[in-house]
């Protein structure tokens, strides 16, 4: 009920309609997903003897995620919303199941094999998602229909640690049963609230993942500034769900609420996004989402200051206040482009897809070998430093426009 209410707070129209509705369907979704992404780092730890290894073992889903983005485009052309968010939910439901199985038979194949599920997921979802705003949200709302989605995906991944902590109390495999209930309740609004339409059946001839390398570098001339800060934002993200998890528990042994310290990180989206809603921003989002970006990366440097938990929590309040303006502005620049790329745009989804997948590729990687080098707290300040410096570069390179080499797409057909 509180979500029907809520609806009340944006504008009455058809757009926005669309978008709560979207928006309700990704929460579920992301509910279940975030109770699993606070279970799963630390079953893999126990499991493997080590953050390093960790780490490794959570790569490997992005590892596939890369792989896919070479295919999707070309063999999930016709697709709508509907069928890619659906595809998802299946993947989502395999993943879940494989977790229950790992719970009584711990095999490094049978991890690496729901490691390559769990990275399927995140692709049909991230081309769902901007495949909707692209295809649904006129130019002036893309940054506030962002910002909007995400309010919902930052409740779940609130929620979702929280949730997560108290399942496994009640036993190892509640994580994944309460993970599946949720994403089916995402499901249910889905099939019954959305409307399909026909599409073409798949084409695996039409696979050309060299090709589609070719399209990712013309396209990359253009938008590497984009890349660039998408990679040090999934990094943070990476950082703070692989060896974040791990910082958490030891806070918490310090004081009880440092159990909050994932929370803190996602809770400032919850509120901040509805300034930027309030904002309107459709002019001068780069800049400004650069200048964002390298607030956030000094906030981070502070944590060097104390272990206090108190500290902990609210240095990362902070800097995750910074960083909840950079993604929607982010997001909103790629749909722009995307909408310019007209029935190319699925190759644009997959190269900033597959930027992310780098992230999550390199990031619990670079986390879980930081955590074992210097410790968590210090892998945060070093991430932090590393995001102001790239990001200080990017504000004095990055053109006013990016054009893209629309003589080269028109070929593509």
């Amino acid at each position: 009920m509180f979500f029907f209410r809520f609806s009340r707070f944006v504008p009455k129209d058809q757009v926005w309609g669309k978008i709560t509705n979207f928006s309700l369907i990704l929460f579920f979704i992301f509910l279940g997903d975030a109770i699993l992404s606070f279970w799963v780092p630390n079953l893999l730890e126990s499991a493997l003897g080590g953050p390093l290894l960790m780490g490794l073992v959570l790569s490997f889903s992005s590892i596939v995620g890369l792989v896919a983005d070479l295919i999707l485009p070309s063999l999930f052309k016709s697709f709508s919303v509907k069928n890619l968010l659906a595809v998802g939910i299946f993947t989502s439901f395999i993943f879940s199941v494989l977790l229950i199985i790992l719970l009584k038979l711990p095999l490094l194949a049978l991890f690496l094999l729901t490691m390559a599920v769990w990275g399927l997921y995140y692709e049909f979802l991230g081309f769902g998602t901007q495949e909707f705003v692209a295809n649904a949200v006129p130019l002036r709302l893309r940054s506030s229909s962002w910002a909007f989605l995400g309010v919902f995906r930052s409740l779940a991944y609130f929620l979702g640690p929280i949730l997560g902590a108290w399942f496994l109390l009640q036993g190892n495999y509640f994580p994944a049963i309460f993970a599946i209930t949720f994403t089916f309740f995402g499901f249910l609004i889905l099939i019954f609230t959305t409307k399909s339409r026909p599409r073409e059946p798949l084409d695996f001839k039409a696979i050309h993942p060299f090709s589609e390398a070719k399209h990712w570098r013309a396209l990359a001339k253009s938008v590497w500034p984009m890349m660039v800060m998408s990679l040090m934002m999934g990094l943070i993200d990476a950082f703070f769900w692989s060896i974040g998890a791990l910082w958490t528990e030891a806070l918490k042994e310090q004081n009880l609420i440092g159990g909050f310290f994932l929370s803190m990180y996602t809770l400032p989206s919850l509120f901040m996004g509805f300034a930027v809603v309030h904002w309107g921003i459709f002019q001068g989002k780069k800049k400004l989402a650069e200048k964002f970006l390298i607030l956030s990366g000094l906030l981070l440097t502070l944590l060097y200051l104390s272990t206090n938990v108190f500290w902990q929590l609210f240095i990362v309040f902070v800097a995750s206040l910074a960083l909840s303006v950079v993604y929607p502005l982010v997001d909103a620049v790629y749909t722009d482009i995307v909408v310019r790329m007209g029935k190319e745009k699925k190759h644009l989804i997959g190269l900033t897809n597959s930027i992310i997948s780098l992230a999550y590729i390199l990031g619990p990687t670079l986390a879980g070998l930081a955590a074992k080098i210097v410790g968590e707290q210090s892998s945060f300040v070093i991430l932090g430093a590393t995001t102001s410096l790239v990001s200080l570069f990017l504000l004095f390179v990055t053109p006013k426009k990016l054009k893209l080499p629309q003589a080269e797409i028109q070929t593509w057909s």
